[in-house]
């Protein structure tokens, strides 16, 4: 299943591997799914995973993207026509819709407004683990 992972998932599961976004960053790294990304998303899961506020290792970072890198998806993202409350949140909806992702994956769906979403489906961990995902 190809999906659009947010940073704050990526975070929030390398923190607490046994809640339901440690669950999907596992279900990523054994291939069950498919992350959908371009330059500017994995651009932010390094600068992000690397601030000195985490405690992850160098190593670990370098692992996780590198099996994002190796078991995702390579997008390239055409501009949306509307823009979102956040800027931040744009590449990540920008390659959902391009890449035909099934879900973008957040912890912020209202950074997703409704009429923004140009038909992708924007769930929170739980709400994606509880489609039946497991």
């Amino acid at each position: 299943m190809r999906v659009v992972i947010d940073t704050n998932v990526l975070v929030s599961g390398l923190l607490t591997p046994f809640g339901p976004p440690g669950v999907i960053v596992g279900m990523v790294a054994a291939g069950r799914l498919r992350p959908c990304y371009d330059a500017r998303i994995l651009a932010e899961y390094d600068d992000v995973l690397r601030r000195p506020a985490f405690p992850f290792a160098d190593e670990e970072v370098a692992a996780l993207m590198a099996q994002i890198r190796a078991g995702g998806e390579l997008a390239t993202a055409e501009p949306l026509p509307s823009p979102l409350p956040h800027p931040d949140d744009r590449p990540f909806l920008e390659v959902a819709v391009s890449a035909m992702a099934e879900y973008l994956v957040t912890g912020n769906v209202k950074h997703f407004p409704r009429d923004r979403r140009s038909g992708v489906r924007v769930v929170t961990p739980r709400e994606l683990l509880e489609s039946g995902l497991r």
